[in-house]
């Protein structure tokens, strides 16, 4: 390999991809039928986002080399970006014959068949995973695979042991740690701390990769879920008061007038109390300044803060302002106002989600 070209291949290490493509062009210029370099400049290209180049760039390189591994498991993931998922398929499975004892080859294969949304292929994917794992022990990615695997065939257990397998091996790798904080989150309601690990997950994964929005896009999601359900909170509150300031206005007085305040005053104060002390214990405080930078920047996260935040104020002010039946049927807009902003977040949320 020349100098140039091993110059690019560190740029391309470094994430500088633009520099690296340049370097390789140059290299090309004067050894045109170089299948690294072609290889090399087909990665660059489709790390920049240009997909149809680096497959014009790599299908160039196996006219010169047919048997390069890099080169088909290149053309694989840059096929995989063109979503020409039978392509993908046979090309992966073109590196498997090449290079059957390499671990990568049956990775990307496993990484292919796992996109598909048929059963058979789901169990191919598990195989070629473990056969993967079985190769290469010590790699990480390939336990991530196989978790993933064992993650959509629902073998929740075996999927888990996969994903802290990988962490063990590599205690920085923010796709286990996403995945298995996934786990954590759909077993929130059944075992008690999951949603908590389920978040230190998330921000665990998000910090290891700047650049991976998956693990803030769940944050997101859980900061909102969390919000939102306190809407319950408020719909009792708001339905209360709807009915004790219509029996003081009936003629409610003395002993009766009191205890129906007081009744509706411990339903705001005592539903809102306690939904703030289950949100601080359920969120540590180690956990609670990411979650508020998430939501800080959030629009679905910030449209259901203020419609429910309108329907507490109005609850409270309504208890004061009992005489007026008009302000008293305000509510009924609010509680509207609340259930289309979680339904518009929601589908806000979804649209959002980064792909896999």
């Amino acid at each position: 390999m020349s100098r140039a070209l091993q110059q690019a291949d560190a740029l391309f290490d470094l994430g500088r991809h633009e520099q690296a493509a340049a370097l390789a062009a140059g290299h090309l210029a004067d050894h045109p039928d170089d299948a690294d370099a072609l290889v090399l400049l087909a990665r660059c290209r489709h790390r920049l986002g240009d997909d149809q180049q680096a497959l014009t760039s790599v299908e160039h390189a196996l006219r010169f080399a047919p048997g390069s591994v890099s080169g088909w498991l290149v053309r694989t993931h840059v096929l995989l970006a063109l979503k020409k998922d039978k392509q993908a398929e046979e090309s992966a499975r073109r590196a498997v014959e090449i290079a059957p004892q390499y671990w990568a080859t049956h990775y990307t294969l496993g990484s292919v068949l796992d996109r598909s949304g048929r059963r058979k292929h789901k169990r191919a994917a598990r195989e070629s995973a473990r056969r993967a794992v079985a190769l290469a022990p010590e790699e990480s990615d390939a336990y991530v695979l196989l978790g993933l695997t064992a993650h959509h065939t629902r073998d929740y257990h075996d999927a888990q042991q996969a994903y802290e397998t990988a962490l063990r091996l590599n205690p920085e790798n923010n796709t286990a740690h996403n995945n298995l904080a996934l786990l954590h989150l759909r077993r929130q309601w059944r075992r008690p701390g999951s949603w908590t690990r389920a978040a230190e997950g998330f921000i665990q994964a998000a910090a290891l990769d700047l650049d991976d929005r998956h693990a803030r896009h769940n944050l997101e999601k859980m900061a909102w879920a969390s919000l939102t359900g306190s809407r319950w909170v408020a719909f009792a509150g708001a339905v209360t008061v709807a009915l004790g300031s219509a029996r003081l206005r009936a003629g409610a007085t003395g002993t009766d007038a009191l205890v129906t305040c007081l009744v509706c005053a411990a339903v705001l104060v005592g539903g809102w109390g306690g939904w703030l002390r289950w949100q601080t214990r359920r969120v540590p405080p180690h956990l609670r300044r990411p979650l508020l930078l998430v939501s800080r920047r959030s629009r679905p996260i910030f449209g259901i803060a203020l419609a429910i935040a309108l329907l507490v104020v109005h609850s409270a002010l309504a208890l004061v302002l009992w005489r007026s039946g008009v302000f008293a049927l305000g509510a009924l807009p609010l509680v509207f106002f609340v259930l289309a902003m979680s339904v518009a977040g929601h589908t806000a949320l979804q649209q959002q989600a980064p792909k896999s």
